[in-house]
């Protein structure tokens, strides 16, 4: 059986949502809903009376047109979207192996689309973390086991950019190692 893929969005805005947190969020969903991957918010300030995952669906569902309600509120209703703190001592276990995307990897930790790949048909989740801000990852890239850059060049990428680049590789990777 298949593990799980799951995108993980890391707030480095601050305390207080912002219209860049609702976009990322629906832009991601909709990568999650075309792609089959489930969706985790670390350290996201999400409004007072929006707590679960369904609340949270609901009302990013409400403020934006990028995707449909339906699809919002399926994926939190299947279980697949996740609200975390700041994984300060290290992230929840049932996420898997937890990779980091970076332009700047460390070299001790650089694993290419064919590990996250094999790791998924071996069985085993995955989970991509993606900074929001210019702030990046900071502490987060030590705590992660392994360090994903998907140009190859070291070349930034605004975030909506990489989560679109990232699982259009592992997408078309994962196709090609199924057919081998």
């Amino acid at each position: 059986m298949q593990g799980r893929l799951t995108l993980g969005l890391y707030n480095s805005y601050g305390a207080k949502f912002h219209e860049v947190h609702r976009r990322a969020v629906t832009r991601a969903l909709a990568l999650c809903t075309g792609f089959d991957c489930n969706l985790a918010l670390f350290g996201f300030p999400v409004p007072e009376e929006t707590r679960t995952p369904r609340e949270i669906s609901e009302f990013l569902a409400d403020k934006t047109t990028i995707s449909t309600r339906e699809d919002l509120l399926k994926l939190a209703s299947e279980g697949r979207f996740h609200l975390f703190p700041f994984p300060e001592r290290g992230f929840p276990p049932q996420l898997g192996l937890v990779v980091v995307t970076t332009q700047h990897p460390d070299r001790n930790k650089a694993v290419g689309p064919e590990f996250i790949v094999s790791a998924l048909l071996g069985g085993k989740s995955v989970c991509l973390v993606f900074g929001l801000g210019h702030r990046g990852l900071g502490k987060v890239e030590e705590i992660a086991e392994y360090h994903f850059e998907v140009t190859g060049k070291g070349v930034g990428l605004e975030t909506c950019t990489a989560l679109g680049a990232v699982v259009g590789v592992v997408w078309a990777t994962l196709k090609c190692l199924r057919r081998a």
